[in-house]
């Protein structure tokens, strides 16, 4: 949401100006520049840079003055620890505690931490009441506890005076070699060299140090002065932006280290930014960024396209690809961090003087600015192995309420209950499907959460049971500012229950954001979490029943008059931890505090909730799905959706969105046509607007652009079937719902900075929206030696590295079907996705190119419950091989498996389609076919349609009538070898 609004009467007359002003902005001024921090602007960053220079400059990194003590090293079950000394200038030293686990996958832990702070043994200033450790609690937030167990096989070895070897992993395959003076570690899978730390120099740990008030200078004394220090104290131990100033009581804290990846020319992940999936160099040069990637989560309002600056969310892991390896790296720091990129080339054989291209090594650098370095390597090898060696670490995405894949319906705002109702309707009317409105801030009472305005919503619950009617849902908004009105109880409740951040001097900290004066809760606190919970039970958060689920906005958090419009770093929160230290965490804490309360609103009525998020850290994908936020309706934006919504599955959290049709400005109807068609293939699909756009419902567009908007949603939820198999993929492998080329094609490298096209899941879906406007066609580029077949008409394209122009007119989007894949849908229209439970299915057999194999899988549960962790699911392999086509159980079943299948008993198979039907078909009248619990054969009918021109023959079997849930099989006339072969 953005930072506007008709309604500030309540609000001082300063911000009431800024606010007014924004009015009278053209989008086109975009985001305020001065509002964020560019490195330079920023201390520790601006500190690090100066040092990467300076090492850079000398050409080794010898001169690093960070030695691991060969005599501390101690190495027991997979774990190695020692203590790495800094030498000071002075001649002083600093002891960095060093750890470094060995886990299985492939997968390492090196975490540096500083022994001063964790004793304590240092003084704050201010008299502040801050914690003095380094902060050690994000991985509580962000890990599960799972793939953190150390592979107890590994072994140590000395290799010479100052480098240690530690072997991991199945006969020794992983080595890590530890270099002591400087320290440094290289990370070797087999006899290849993946990952490098410190290998340039660049490791940094700011200790702590007392400030030294330096003496007045007396104009008058003519002795000479001592030198002043070498290093800029200017930001050490205070620093202003913007009219506010951070006292920083710890002095300077940062981490900081180069991280290298040889021979890998792409790297990808980094959420959230808004350029390229194959992230840019950041320092400077042509088509190059000159500022650091930012990760610190932050309200931008019309942010700007193709730019490293930070957005609401960050996820600080990264995937290093390169031709048939992929490595990752995860830097497990809350605080602002930033990542500077830069790549070189070399050849590895002197004698081609360069011909050959060379090879291209990837530098990273990254910069926090506090906490504990704590760094994981994933040594991979393929894309699909980094990912779920991810999820196995920070959760695997939640399994959704299956009405959460469908499609939503909201703006800013619907103005009463009876236009909800009225909207409802319409949809009806005009035969288009959707599954959930939703109502942004303005159906509260004086933008008091928890409540209702009296005059525009009075019956919340009627309009609740019309919703109910088709089995759809209603999502309200919840943020985490209060507003600070007394007699409001939520705000009362707050100050007494004392659950609420604190400025710097420990007391309730005020802040401006929609209400006005307000107060936010520190979802850091237990006692905060467990009286949030108590919020949302029906009973408190009256005008609510089963069917209302929640919006978590402005939880960077957005504070309209912080320091960057956040909140002031020297905050305190629970633990008096400051608010610097955990700054990319607060959002997700907010978003699980709110998950965790929908779980059970009514005791014994335990159904999956959902939360979508605007701000979100590495785990938020265990409980929300997120969105871009605040978007423009541009085509610039409606492009930029897709490498954005791409690279949130990199980085583990898949169900995003972006707003169909832009938030910002009004979309012309074939924007708004076009982004419909786009939207129906991301994971969340959401259209919303902002307060000052015209209504644009699908249906108010009018003919063809209503009708084309419809056949792409009626599209969505056909797929829906393929959509939930791809979430269950997500949520047991942590792979991405929609998966960019080079995670599907991973030897192929002219598809490794291609980010326009995706495909879902493993169905081989792939598609390529439009996103220019009059445009009429695309490229598609086809990496595998397979066919591909337009979804609607058949029409084939050879694949093996080759472009194809695809027609593309306005009701046209352009889909193709991988050859080799079996794709579940459902084919009856309905009004919702509830509706659709318990009708047939229909599979689409789409043979590869010689006409013998195809095979995919379908997942069903409830879509509702949690049953499904008790067996209550049914998870099908299908396969076409030697002419039969089979469906076989993948499942392992639980106690609720039998009760479940036979719930399903009565949902059948009522189509199958192949796609490049052999020729040998067209003569066939009757198949037969077997099914588990009915004995012998029986048999049913197949029409077979010829190939014309470039289009695929195809064949369609009518109500062969198997139970989706047990085994069968169907035997087509003769082996399928005698496929046509077609020239293309």
């Amino acid at each position: 949401m953005a930072r506007s609004s008709r309604r500030m009467s309540s609000w001082p007359i300063s911000y009431l100006s800024i606010l007014l002003l924004l009015f009278f902005v053209s989008p086109a001024v975009m985001v305020k520049h001065h509002d964020f921090k560019r490195c330079d602007q920023s201390g520790f960053c601006k500190r690090n840079r100066a040092l990467a220079d300076s090492m850079t400059e000398k050409g080794s990194p010898e001169s690093s003055p960070y030695q691991l003590d060969a005599a501390s090293i101690k190495f027991k079950d997979g774990r190695l620890d020692g203590s790495i000394i800094k030498s000071l200038a002075d001649g002083d030293a600093v002891k960095l505690p060093l750890t470094m686990t060995f886990l299985d996958r492939g997968n390492v832990r090196v975490t540096v931490d500083e022994e001063k702070r964790r004793k304590g043994e240092i003084e704050l200033r201010h008299g502040s009441v801050a914690r003095k450790e380094r902060y050690d609690e994000a991985a509580a937030w962000a890990l599960t506890g799972a793939g953190l167990q150390a592979q107890t096989t590994a072994s140590m070895k000395k290799v010479s005076k100052d480098v240690t070897e530690v072997s991991w992993g199945p006969s020794g395959h992983f080595k890590a070699i530890i270099r002591h003076a400087p320290f440094g570690v290289e990370l070797w899978s087999g006899e290849e060299k993946h990952v490098v730390f410190n290998g340039r120099g660049f490791l940094n740990v700011e200790h702590w140090r007392p400030k030294v008030e330096k003496p007045s200078v007396d104009e008058n004394n003519t002795e000479a002065q001592p030198a002043e220090p070498t290093e800029d104290e200017s930001t050490w131990w205070d620093e202003s932006f913007g009219g506010n100033t951070d006292s920083k009581p710890k002095g300077p804290e940062s981490v900081a280290m180069d991280i290298t990846f040889p021979g890998y020319g792409h790297v990808y992940g980094l959420p959230e930014h808004t350029g390229p999936l194959s992230l840019k160099e950041t320092r400077g040069g042509d088509g190059n960024y000159d500022q650091p990637y930012r990760m610190y989560n932050s309200d931008v309002f019309e942010y700007e396209l193709d730019s490293p600056m930070t957005l609401y969310g960050s996820i600080p892991f990264m995937h290093a690809h390169r031709k048939s390896s992929t490595v990752g790296v995860f830097w497990l720091n809350a605080a602002e961090t930033w990542v500077d990129i830069v790549k070189s080339k070399h050849d590895t054989n002197p004698l081609t003087l360069g011909l050959t291209g060379g090879v291209v090594d990837t530098h990273t650098h990254w910069i926090s600015e506090g906490g504990l370095l704590d760094v994981f390597v994933m040594l991979g090898p393929t894309p699909e192995d980094v990912s779920k060696s991810y999820g196995e670490l920070t959760g695997y995405t939640a399994m959704p309420a299956s009405f959460a894949i469908a499609y939503h319906q909201c703006r800013w705002n619907y103005v009463s209950d009876e236009d909800v109702k009225d909207v409802d309707r319409k949809f009806d009317k005009f035969n288009i499907p959707y599954d959930v409105i939703w109502l942004d801030i303005e159906y509260t009472d004086d933008k008091k959460y928890f409540t209702w305005d009296p005059l525009n919503f009075p019956d919340p619950i009627s309009m609740e049971k019309q919703l109910d009617e088709t089995q759809r849902k209603l999502v309200v908004i919840i943020d985490p500012h209060i507003k600070n009105k007394d007699g409001y109880f939520v705000v009362d409740e707050l100050k007494s229950k004392d659950l609420a951040v604190k400025n710097k001097d420990n007391n309730i900290f005020e802040g401006w954001c929609w209400p006005g004066s307000s107060h936010w809760i520190d979802a850091f606190n237990p006692a905060a979490r467990a009286w949030w919970k108590s919020l949302f039970t029906f009973d408190r958060f009256k005008g609510t029943q089963s069917n209302v689920w929640l919006w978590n906005d402005m939880n960077e958090p957005s504070v309209f008059n912080g320091p960057e419009i956040t909140m002031p770093r020297d905050n305190l929160h629970h633990g008096n931890w400051e608010h610097r230290d955990l700054h990319n965490i607060n959002g997700m804490t907010f978003h699980n505090a709110t998950y965790h309360a929908l779980l059970e609103r009514k005791k014994g009525e335990i159904r999956r909730p959902f939360v979508l998020t605007r701000s979100f850290y590495a785990g938020s994908q265990r409980s929300a799905a997120m969105w871009t936020g605040d978007n423009q309706a541009s085509w610039e934006h409606l492009a930029a959706s897709i490498p954005m919504i791409l690279n949130q599955g990199v980085g583990g959290f898949p169900f995003a969105g972006a707003d169909v049709g832009g938030f910002f400005g009004n979309p012309s109807k074939e924007l708004q046509t076009r982004w419909y068609q786009a939207g129906a293939f991301y994971p969340f699909m959401r259209g919303h607007a902002h307060i000052d756009t015209r209504r644009r419902e699908p249906y108010m567009l009018g003919e063809p652009y209503t009708g084309i908007m419809t056949q792409a949603l009626r599209l969505r939820y056909s797929l829906l079937p393929a959509w939930y198999t791809a979430f269950h993929e997500a949520a047991t492998d942590g792979h991405p719902i929609v998966r960019a080329q080079y995670f599907v094609h991973p030897s192929d490298e002219r598809g490794f900075d291609i980010d326009d096209q995706m495909y879902l899941g493993s169905t081989g879906l792939l598609v390529k929206p439009v996103t220019v406007e009059g445009g009429e066609s695309v490229d598609v580029y086809l990496s595998d030696d397979e066919n591909y077949y337009d979804y609607f008409d058949y029409t084939t394209y050879a694949g093996g590295s080759r472009t194809h122009k695809i027609d593309a007119p306005l009701d046209k989007i352009p889909l193709l079907m991988q050859g080799g894949h079996i794709i579940p849908r459902k084919d009856r229209p309905r009004k919702s996705s509830g509706l659709m439970k318990w009708d047939p299915y229909t599979l689409v057999v789409v043979l590869d190119k010689h006409g013998e194999k195809a095979e995919g899988t379908l997942y069903v549960d409830d879509g509702e419950t949690f049953d499904y962790q008790q067996g209550a699911y049914i998870h099908r392999q299908f396969s076409f091989e030697g002419g039969v086509l089979r469906s076989s159980d993948i499942g392992t079943k639980g106690a609720k498996t039998a009760g479940y299948l036979k719930a399903m008993k009565g949902v059948k198979i009522e189509k199958i389609i192949v796609v490049n039907a052999p020729a040998a078909w067209s003569s066939a009248g009757e198949l037969a076919v077997s099914e588990d619990g009915f004995k012998g054969e029986r048999k049913v009918e197949i029409s077979y349609h010829a190939a014309t021109g470039n289009k695929a023959a195809w064949a369609v079997v009518r109500s062969p009538g198997m139970g989706i849930g047990v085994d069968w099989s169907v035997k087509f006339p003769e082996s399928a070898s005698s496929a046509p072969k077609t020239e293309l």
